[in-house]
Order: structure tokens, then sequence, then C-alpha cells
């Protein structure tokens, strides 16, 4: 059974760091897109970034010089760094797996960690 688990989150004061890991088991790694999605109360899961096999990595323009996302793929594992942290940042953060060849192939999820970003 193809687990997801996220580790690395917690408390964080405005302007800190935090480094959320994700370890893929049961999952043949590298054939898997692994992004970080979060979710605040009361919006929509969005993406933070994601990342290829190969290494190309994509982020949304708001986390874009903040947030660096990075895969390990002899370890089965995704990682997202994230710098400057700010109030807004507060969200679940989720790790996602989902295969090179689409949805169809394999998508699975994370239980998610807590981000907190205190001022």
């Amino acid at each position: 059974q193809v687990q997801l688990v996220e580790s690395g989150g917690g408390l964080v004061q405005t302007g800190g760091s935090l480094r959320l890991s994700c370890s893929a088991s049961e999952l043949n790694f590298s054939f898997y897109v692994m992004g970080w999605y979060r979710q605040a109360p009361g919006k929509s899961r969005d993406l933070v970034a994601a990342i290829t096999p190969g290494g190309y990595t994509d982020s949304a323009d708001i986390m874009k010089g903040r947030f660096t996302i990075s895969r390990d793929n002899t370890k089965n594992t995704v990682y997202l760094q994230m710098n400057s942290l700010k109030s807004e940042d507060t969200a679940v953060y989720s790790c996602n797996a989902r295969h090179v060849g689409g949805p169809v192939y394999g998508d699975y999820w994370g239980q998610g960690t807590q981000v907190t970003v205190s001022s």
C-alpha cells in the first residue's frame, strides 16, 4: 500500500524557516511527479510547488524566491524548504505523488502537516 508521510511542520515566527519532508513507500518514486499543496482554513487547496522525476520544478508565483522544492530519488523523499515565512503561509501542507502518465495511473496524498507562522 502506497504511503506518503510528511514531517517537519510546526510553529515558527514570522521571517523564520522550516523544511518539510515527504517520504514515499511502496511507490516507484522515479515515475512520479511530486508536489506540495497547502490549504488554509476556509480556503481551497492550492499548489505550492512540484518537481518532476528529472528535477524540473514549478511553483506558485507568490512563493518563488522563498520556497524551494527538491527531491532525493535514492531516498524516495521530496522536500520543501520554506524561508522568510509569513503569517499568510499558515496552512496544512500536503504531499502529492502523481504518476507521469497521469492520475489514472496513480495519484496519492499524504495526511498533511500543519505549519503555523506567528507574528
